[in-house]
């Protein structure tokens, strides 16, 4: 008689802009217990974002212990099965802890936050280079949107972190570094790293080295010694200490939320996928070239996966306000009561009735970079209901990333882009608001192409369970990126609107970007 073979687990810990998910995967990829906690967004000012370090923690430990207990219960046997956890974070979100006690020096600065705009116009004016001083070297422009502005917040206006950077006790992190340096061990020997793309999203890593630049730490006046190791995405990176749910297990994977995504979607050179979730994020992979971008992107990393693989770069454009823009018709305006209702809500008339929404809360990221921009919302009349707004804020989400699927076009040129043997360039889409297939077909119309949903939208988990998996051997390049076999259960959005009309919209939604701009001073 056969004896049954062992069963192998890869985790995955998904640690978003508003909620930690911990997902447990077979070998076959399927997910077979998960567990979701949501935590706190705080607003102490207008423009600004943070969240409370230590209960991000305690999600973990709390998601963790209940998808244990669920494929448990489901019959599972996790204790001895599970063999690598993989991570996914939101990325820029900046910390500075103590590494006597494991206590923030201050809340964790939300990527979004608007706080160090000053710094940003200051830098710009001293530095010779301007916006993009920094840009050949980091891929990135000044902007609020990346960690390294938001750390010189923190040494210019907290007395703790500028008393614990000068005694030796600082340091500095993304999510990730946080997570993983109090997962194996904190205060005891915790491991001080963070990997190749999350450390790309600080403007402190050159692109090409793969390591902190001297250049722009001294020009920043950043102390290197509070900074991680960093290391790449595939890789064992240490073993989970005493005191979590699970212990002992390494590890072995380590991504930024999209560049998770883009592995999950097994996205090769010359292919994109779209995230949508609190905001948006669209990524071109470009195989191992840098495109520095003049159409308004961001030269970043897609992935390294293992310490010796070739390093895949990618062109991305970020989006600040996507599904943060259902939230506020949700717990704003009390439009709608749950995220699910805007498409019952948008599919009860035909049209915006030419109302443009534009969600530029806290400015306007890729492809235009305005941090002075703000909401608008234009051509209302009295014939405009809910349902209208609604929709506009559907088409508001779609509008913004063909804005930036309009610069990737431009900037990685027709030898830069796999099409199918249609010659039709497929977006690859996932995250939350993916369930609604008004907002697909939305996003097809005005693309003028299609767009391509996988069965598992929760492509962002997955994706850091394949590095974690990959590092110990449980699956192979080969396997992960066997694309073809997954897309024959994707759902594929074709266009279906007039080509002139879809014109006629993007003229309108350029008039209504155009009225965002310089209103960031308008009087309260």
């Amino acid at each position: 008689m056969s004896k049954k073979p062992a069963e192998v687990f890869i985790g995955s810990i998904d640690q978003g802009t508003t909620s930690t998910r911990f997902i447990i995967y077979d070998r076959s990829a399927r997910a077979i217990g998960s567990h979701q906690v949501e935590f706190t967004q705080f607003y102490p000012e207008a423009g600004w974002v943070e969240h409370d370090a230590m209960e991000i923690l305690e999600s973990v430990r709390v998601c963790m212990a209940k998808a244990l207990d669920k494929a448990t219960a489901d019959g599972h046997n996790v204790d001895s099965g599970l063999k690598a956890i993989g991570l996914t974070n939101q990325r820029e979100t900046t910390l500075v802890w103590s590494k006597s006690t494991g206590c923030p020096l201050y809340n964790a600065i939300v990527w979004m936050d608007v706080r160090t705009s000053s710094i940003c116009r200051k830098l710009e004016k001293e530095l010779s280079g301007g916006r993009t001083h920094f840009a050949e070297t980091c891929g990135l422009p000044i902007s609020t949107y990346f960690s390294a502005l938001k750390l010189l917040w923190l040494l210019e206006n907290v007395d703790n972190v500028k008393k614990a950077v000068q005694s030796g006790d600082a340091l500095f992190g993304t999510i990730d570094t946080w997570l993983i340096w109090n997962l194996t061990g904190g205060v005891k020997g915790g491991i001080h790293v963070t990997d190749v793309s999350n450390a790309s999203r600080t403007m402190l890593m050159n692109l090409k080295t793969l390591e902190w630049d001297s250049t722009i730490l001294k020009t920043l006046r950043i102390p290197a010694e509070i900074l991680p190791k960093i290391v790449s995405n595939s890789e064992i990176i240490g073993k989970i200490n005493t005191g979590w749910p699970i212990t002992g297990i390494p590890i072995s994977g380590c991504l930024g939320d999209q560049h998770a995504a883009m592995l999950g979607q097994a996205c090769r050179r010359g292919e994109a996928k779209s995230t949508y979730g609190t905001g948006a994020f669209i990524l071109l992979n470009t195989g191992e070239e840098i495109i520095q971008s003049t159409h308004g992107l961001l030269s970043t990393m897609a992935f390294k996966l293992g310490p010796k693989a070739s390093t895949n770069y990618a062109l991305e454009g970020s989006i600040a306000i996507a599904g943060a823009a259902v939230q506020w018709l949700r717990d704003s305006l009390g439009i709608i009561k749950s995220a699910s209702e805007i498409e019952d809500l948008a599919l009860q008339v035909e049209s915006t009735g030419g109302v443009y929404f534009v969600p530029a809360f806290n400015g306007l990221f890729a492809p235009w970079w305005r941090d002075d921009a703000r909401g608008v919302c234009i051509g209302i009349t009295r014939f405009t209901n809910k349902a209208h707004i609604c929709r506009a804020v559907l088409e508001s989400l779609c509008f913004q990333v063909k804005d930036v699927l309009d610069s990737m076009h431009k900037d990685a040129g027709e030898e830069g882009e796999v099409k199918n043997e249609k010659g039709e360039f497929l977006l690859r889409v996932d995250g939350g608001a993916t369930v609604n297939t008004l907002l697909m077909q939305i996003q097809a119309d005005l693309l003028g192409s299609p767009v391509v949903r996988p069965a598992d939208i929760e492509t962002t988990a997955l994706g850091a369970a394949y590095a974690a998996g990959l590092a110990i051997g449980v699956w192979s390049e080969k396997e992960i990126f066997a694309s073809e076999e997954r897309t024959k259960t994707s759902t594929i959005f074709r266009p279906k609107l007039d080509e002139e009309l879809r014109k006629k919209k993007l003229d309108s939604w350029f008039k209504a970007i155009s009225r965002t701009f310089d209103l960031a001073d308008l009087s309260l």
